[in-house]
């Protein structure tokens, strides 16, 4: 089974379409926030969270429990593709309803081996993934370079390195982040 989780009007052929507006005709009518998610424990292949999950979870305590009911729902090996607006982007600022900035080294925190060598190499980073019981790993991601900056890129004025530095002082050079995961139970 696999879910196309907030599809808003972008559904997915042979995917279970979810959204909790009725207005966007979705497969199913879901309020993510509300636990516990009506499907069974471990009987997801794949989850979609297109645009969806810096719209979850404004409170702390309901951020991590969207993150276990992802856990539960999903089987061992089962992957998570998320896309979200890189929280320094001026498209994630401008949303009232974006709640949430998701990272990359956010989402790693879900991963029990890294929090494992975290601890072991005395890195403080809150090892979520053990306090949660969930354990999730980050297997690829990529940043998707504002049109402004790759227009740049792709005429030859700057290089691709440079931009990726650039990213680490100065917002609106990443659009999107893009993340899948790894269920591993």
């Amino acid at each position: 089974m696999k879910l196309n989780l907030g599809c808003g009007n972008n559904k997915i052929d042979d995917w279970i379409n979810v959204d909790k507006e009725e207005a966007c005709n979705p497969d199913k009518v879901v309020d993510l926030e509300v636990f516990p998610w009506p499907w069974p424990d471990n009987g997801i292949d794949d989850i979609k969270l297109i645009h969806v999950l810096e719209h979850l979870g404004q409170t702390t305590d309901k951020y991590l429990e969207i993150i276990k009911e992802l856990y539960r729902i999903c089987r061992p090996g089962a992957h998570i593709h998320i896309r979200v607006p890189h929280p320094h982007n001026d498209h994630f600022l401008d949303d009232p309803t974006h709640v949430r900035p998701i990272t990359i080294e956010g989402m790693r925190l879900f991963d029990q081996e890294k929090n494992n060598e975290w601890k072991l190499s005395g890195v403080p980073s809150t090892p979520l993934g053990i306090y949660l019981g969930v354990n999730m790993k980050v297997v690829s991601w990529e940043y998707l370079i504002d049109p402004f900056f790759q227009k740049k890129v792709d005429a030859g004025e700057v290089s691709l390195s440079d931009v990726r530095a650039q990213v680490l002082t100065d917002n609106n050079i990443v659009r999107e982040i893009i993340i899948e995961m790894e269920v591993c139970k």
